[in-house]
């Protein structure tokens, strides 16, 4: 991609960094136009010394709810190991949580003896978190496509006692699985329950086939995917005038969690934003300035003209890129 770049304007790489599921480079590529565009739209800010929120839009809000993803900085994956994740993040603020308590699990492997184990094992996860945060504390579970439709019914069955705020990512979300997404949507509506997904999925025209069909309450585009800081408004315009809540998808570091956050004082409403929580303590000592922090559970987003969030070169020369080998998803969303 680099030939068709390098000397572009700023200007004109803005308007024609463009993404689309039907890229031949895939995920992948989507993820490299996704991070240029970030880079840009930093580069933008401090060449205009505008402010991040208003290089891409209009400011809305100063504050934005986050809510903890205490999944991957629990390793101690039973029910009380959760609890313990969640009662750290509670000191710290927040009243929002999110946890994937079915590990293993796959859909072909759903109506077997070990499938059932692994999702009562995950019913019970959630379960001891209710009891532990209380009835105030939004609670969601992602499932990250683990689920057949007979295994995501029955699972959001025996959590309807637990109260959740939305139940995320069930089954795969690919045409042949709409009509189950939307038998799945009405019984977790029935009970009070959004359902919430789209984190993978790529640019705004993806995103109105979602609404066109009725699939979700909530779309989650992650901005390293999605297309960057101005496609990511675009989905939010247009979720707001279909009626669907807008909550980024940002399990990942300070860079994706800045833009993020310059989005979402910009979108016309936005229920949540995403944060890992206590995961490595390389999210602070790789910003040179401190700026992303928390207080009661929000952020605020930083007025500064001509800033952009930078990165200690230094840090990372001491964590290069390992790659990871291909796990169980593989066998998801698909």
């Amino acid at each position: 991609m680099a030939p068709d770049w390098l000397g572009m304007s700023l200007e004109d790489a803005a308007a024609s960094l463009r993404v689309s599921s039907r890229l031949p480079g895939g995920l992948i590529a989507n993820a490299v136009i996704s991070s240029v565009a970030q880079g840009v739209a930093s580069l933008m800010v401090m060449q205009d010394q505008t402010t991040p929120c208003e290089l891409i839009g209009t400011r809305q809000r100063d504050q934005i709810k986050a809510y903890a993803n205490i999944n991957r900085a629990t390793q101690d994956r039973t029910p009380a190991g959760f609890v313990k994740t969640a009662l750290r993040a509670r000191k710290q603020g927040f009243s929002a949580f999110k946890a994937a308590p079915f590990d293993g699990l796959t859909p072909s492997s759903c109506a077997s003896l070990e499938g059932k184990k692994k999702i009562h094992h995950g019913i019970e996860v959630i379960s001891a978190l209710r009891d532990a945060l209380g009835a105030d504390a939004l609670l969601m579970v992602d499932c990250h496509w683990r689920f057949d439709e007979a295994g995501a019914m029955y699972a959001l069955k025996e959590l309807q006692a637990v109260k959740l705020h939305w139940y995320e990512c069930p089954i795969a979300e690919n045409h042949a699985h709409w009509p189950a997404t939307r038998r799945i949507r009405a019984a977790a509506n029935a009970q009070g329950v959004l359902l919430a997904a789209a984190e993978s999925q790529v640019g705004v025209a993806d995103f109105k086939t979602l609404f066109d069909e009725a699939l979700y309450d909530v779309v989650m585009p992650d901005i390293k995917y999605c297309g960057g800081p101005w496609e990511m408004l675009r989905i939010a315009q247009l979720a707001a005038e279909n009626g669907v809540q807008f909550s980024p998808h940002n399990p990942s570091g300070p860079v994706c969690t800045w833009h993020s956050l310059q989005v979402a004082a910009a979108a016309p409403s936005c229920s949540m934003l995403e944060i890992q929580f206590d995961e490595s303590h390389l999210y602070d000592e790789i910003q040179t300035e401190l700026v992303l922090r928390l207080q009661n559970g929000e952020f605020t987003v930083l007025n500064r003209p001509g800033f952009a969030l930078g990165l200690q070169p230094a840090v990372l020369e001491k964590h290069p890129y390992k790659s990871v080998p291909p796990g169980a998803e593989t066998l998801l969303n698909r």
